[in-house]
């Protein structure tokens, strides 16, 4: 079943200010969701990645940390616009960026895996909004997004905690038949489809840069951005075709099934 956007029940929210008003907030939206809802899946892993920079903006790890926890506010900001506009009872996707259509039209479809619910969630997020945050926090510190700078190495650093929190987390997202298939032929980010955070965020960059390019031409800009939304959501479709490695969660639910067929559909749970 596609949930056909439908809204949340919470009544839209405004801008968080600090990244521990962010965690709050996901700790809210979590509790809200059903546990199979497929925006779930990628909340959850995005709460355990920002409670790790807020642990990681207390040390001395980073050399600019007051942009990085900028750029942190904001990225979390435009994850919370995409909820609002799905909130608002658009059910018909108008007003949603097409980024984000792919997770929030599928968020309910059972034969979807977790782990596509949170790549589909990291690529509306990395592919299209993190390079408008970019942008922004530059705009808002009066730099350049300059390779090899402090700014850059600290958002390049970030990678290495993106990459401990999804190992982390990967056993939660790795329920069913999904797990099977890892444990049978390795990773997880090597059977759903080479799907690689650093790639996103290298990308990502570079789009930061060619919009800072064009800051002061806003017709440019928002048709940029408008070409660059539709290549995301286009991509992020890719991301939630139901597959084998959600079939097992389908075959669970249907208990017209008899047992041996929901087994052999891979349900971890049916017994003869």
């Amino acid at each position: 079943m596609h949930a056909e956007f439908a809204p949340l029940e919470a009544p839209p929210e405004g801008p968080v200010a600090t990244l521990e008003e962010a965690v709050d907030r996901m700790v809210a939206i979590d509790a809200e969701l059903a546990p199979g809802d497929g925006v779930r899946y990628f909340n959850n892993l995005y709460l355990e990645v920002t409670r790790e920079v807020v642990a990681r903006l207390s040390g001395d790890e980073l050399a600019d940390p007051r942009f990085l926890s900028r750029l942190a506010v904001f990225f979390s900001n435009a994850y919370f616009r995409a909820l609002d506009d799905l909130d608002r009872g658009m059910t018909t996707g108008e007003g949603v960026s097409h980024a984000w259509r792919p997770l929030f039209a599928a968020r309910l479809n059972r034969r979807v895996a977790p782990i596509q619910f949170a790549l589909a969630g990291m690529n509306a997020h990395i592919n299209y909004d993190l390079p408008i945050g970019v942008r922004d926090t530059c705009r808002e510190f009066d730099i350049a997004p300059v390779d090899g700078s402090p700014q850059h190495r600290d958002y390049v650093h970030l990678n290495e905690i993106l990459g401990d929190v999804q190992e982390r987390v990967k056993p939660w997202l790795a329920g069913g038949l999904l797990g099977v298939i890892d444990r049978a032929f390795g990773r997880l980010d090597d059977v759903v489809a080479g799907f690689s955070v650093a790639r996103a965020r290298d990308a990502a960059w570079i789009h930061s840069k060619a919009l800072w390019s064009m800051r002061d031409d806003r017709d440019l800009s928002v048709a940029y951005l408008r070409t660059l939304d539709r290549m995301v959501g286009f991509a992020g479709h890719g991301l939630v075709v139901p597959t084998l490695l959600g079939l097992g969660r389908w075959a669970e639910a249907q208990r017209w099934l008899a047992p041996p067929a929901r087994q052999l559909l891979g349900s971890p749970r049916a017994t003869f």
